[in-house]
């Protein structure tokens, strides 16, 4: 009965998902209508050798879905996916409500490391990758390893400790920015775009890359559900039940912050998305993360997709840079935890 439940569910979230998708897509500056998106996509796809006749459909519609609306979407839903199952990860081995993907100082990283690639200008890169997007993902990993290195005592990670180090390590990085802006008034445009997250150069090159360290990366997380589960309820409980623990919060913490790191280097800095995912999800479908992270992976992907169809279109001919519009969603969320958790302790 709650396996078919369950199961009736992720269809209809995988279905909102390709709904999501396909209308998305439909909008912008130049609107295609719905049913020629799903001819054009169909036609590209075409595993099944569909005969899908597009010769009607305009040349620029079909060079805009494939080359511009395709990969920016697919790329936002990757990210929204990405974030979504570390902050699923992330609250569940600090036991921390408030905890998402920057919780490690992973977003200050990044903006540090992007900020350094700006202010270069070189245009060469690696793999489709801008050297902005390179120094951010080596900035997001670098910053990972100091934290958890200020946090470690011994072979243990102290999960007060390192969110304490995520905070002033981010202190820090975040002078360190304003400091380069202050010196290079020429970037400082570019750097505030970064800093604020878009979809706007995505490419199907990409995608192709960070493709599969996402999807390896979120499935090995997914084997530790059970882990996950015995953890939430209380490392010593945890550790009565066969669990290693730490063993588990290092492994954990390691893939997670590589994910996020990998996110943040297309995207720039989008708050939020791994904080209101995973609790809306747990109201939905429970705390079992065996159902909660693949979930939470659909749900983040569509969550972004939204707002990023919202910063592209909410304006005529202006594009707001989706951290503010995952911002607007998530500030009052946040408020609502906070107020929410006050609550409790009261009772």
């Amino acid at each position: 009965m709650f396996k078919k439940l369950y199961k009736t569910k992720i269809i209809i979230l995988l279905l909102i998902f390709i709904f999501s998708v396909l209308f998305s897509i439909t909008l912008g500056d130049v609107r295609i209508p719905f049913l020629d998106t799903a001819r054009i996509i169909i036609n590209e796809i075409n595993i099944f050798n569909f005969e899908i006749n597009i010769d009607h459909i305009k040349k620029s519609h079909i060079f805009i879905v494939t080359n511009i609306r395709l990969p920016r979407i697919l790329l936002a839903s990757l990210v929204g996916a990405i974030l979504s199952v570390v902050g699923t990860s992330y609250q569940s081995i600090f036991k921390n409500p408030m905890a998402d993907p920057y919780v490690m100082g992973v977003s200050s990283g990044a903006a540090f490391g992007a900020t350094i690639g700006i202010i270069l200008g070189i245009s060469k890169g690696i793999l489709g990758f801008g050297l902005t997007s390179i120094m951010a993902f080596a900035g997001a990993l670098l910053t990972t390893i100091l934290v958890y290195n200020l946090a470690r005592i011994g072979n243990k990670i102290s999960t007060t400790s390192i969110l304490l180090a995520g905070i002033v390590v981010s202190s820090i990085l975040s002078a360190g920015i304003s400091l380069m802006m202050i010196f290079n008034h020429d970037d400082l445009a570019s750097i505030v775009s970064w800093t604020m997250g878009s979809f706007n150069g995505a490419s199907w090159t990409q995608i192709a890359v960070i493709f599969i360290p996402a999807l390896i990366g979120t499935l090995f997380l997914s084997s530790f559900s059970r882990e996950l589960n015995a953890i939430v309820l209380g490392e010593e409980q945890a550790q009565n039940l066969g669990v290693n623990v730490e063993f588990t919060k290092k492994i954990i913490l390691i893939t997670a912050s590589f994910l996020a790191a990998s996110a943040v280097s297309v995207s720039g800095i989008i708050g939020f998305v791994g904080l209101i995912v995973p609790h809306l999800f747990r109201l939905i479908f429970g705390a079992d993360h065996r159902i909660l992270l693949p979930v939470s992976v659909i749900g983040g992907a569509v969550f972004l997709l939204i707002c990023d169809t919202l910063a592209r279109t909410v304006l005529q001919g202006i594009e707001i840079p989706v951290g503010i519009i995952t911002s607007v969603f998530g500030g009052p969320f946040f408020l609502y935890l906070l107020k929410r958790n006050k609550s409790k302790r009261l009772v």
